[in-house]
């Protein structure tokens, strides 16, 4: 039996503008970053997590002006919420999916099979048991969960600028983890959110629309961009010098 978890998120201020929140009762392979981006005009939500929970009630305090629900790519860790807010944004290779999601996802290792949960832990997540370990509320039933569909309202291409008053993101089309991933990059203070394109953790690039050659393209180019800070889809955050750390590791490994 599960015990009831005391809250859902877990929220930590990184600067006056960027807050984290994440889903501690997640297992670390579904356990996504979920960054608040406060700006003059709009604040932007990247990603949104499981979808376990209401994201938008839980980050009520910080969500004072409209927002965007950016989905970085459309795995189900980084899309549950995504259905509770009115303005989203997806690469055009992924909307399809954000709109009318093809994985109903899961939280049960049941669902997912031995041969996947192997897979994951050579990979270096290991399961042991459900993708959660405590229960949101008293009666919850995790068969019950699925990915909802959310409405897709602006869909970006590499190149394209989401300006939220005082601060303008570049979208970096970031492919090789999904076909659609993205990153934000604000040249002027050397800030990224990369999404799944590149964190402090086992990388994955062995599952359903990855492509390796597409993911070592990605990575040769992360090398090259002047990074001060990466706020990644997992994990912890990280400078320029550990980007380089892990750029070249996987290289090393994959070519």
């Amino acid at each position: 039996m599960l015990p009831i978890a005391d809250r859902w998120f877990e929220i930590q201020r990184i600067s006056d503008n960027i807050t984290l929140l994440y889903e501690p009762h997640v297992v670390p392979l579904m356990r996504c970053n979920i960054w608040h981006v406060r700006g003059r005009d709009r604040d932007l939500l990247i990603d949104t997590g499981m979808g376990i929970t209401s994201l938008r009630d839980a980050a009520a305090h910080l969500l004072e002006k409209k927002v965007t629900a950016v989905a970085t790519h459309t795995h189900a860790d980084h899309i549950g919420g995504h259905h509770e807010f009115d303005h989203t944004l997806v690469h055009r290779l992924e909307a399809d999916n954000l709109h009318e999601p093809t994985e109903r996802g899961t939280l049960l290792a049941s669902v997912i099979g031995e041969d996947d949960i192997r897979k994951f832990s050579v990979a270096g997540y290991p399961i042991d048991g459900d993708l959660i370990t405590a229960l949101p509320h008293e009666g919850y039933d995790l068969a019950s969960y699925y990915i909802q569909p959310s409405t897709v309202t602006e869909i970006v291409e590499e190149g394209d600028v989401v300006d939220i008053g005082n601060r303008h993101f570049e979208v970096l089309h970031l492919p090789g983890h999904s076909p659609g991933s993205i990153g934000l990059w604000e040249a002027s203070t050397g800030t990224l959110f990369s999404g799944d394109a590149i964190y402090d953790g086992p990388l994955l690039d062995e599952v359903e629309g990855a492509h390796i050659p597409t993911y070592i393209r990605t990575m040769k180019r992360l090398r090259e961009l002047p990074v001060q800070v990466v706020h990644a889809g997992h994990d912890p955050s990280f400078g320029r010098e550990r980007l380089i750390e892990l750029v070249d590791a996987y290289l090393a490994k994959r070519t």
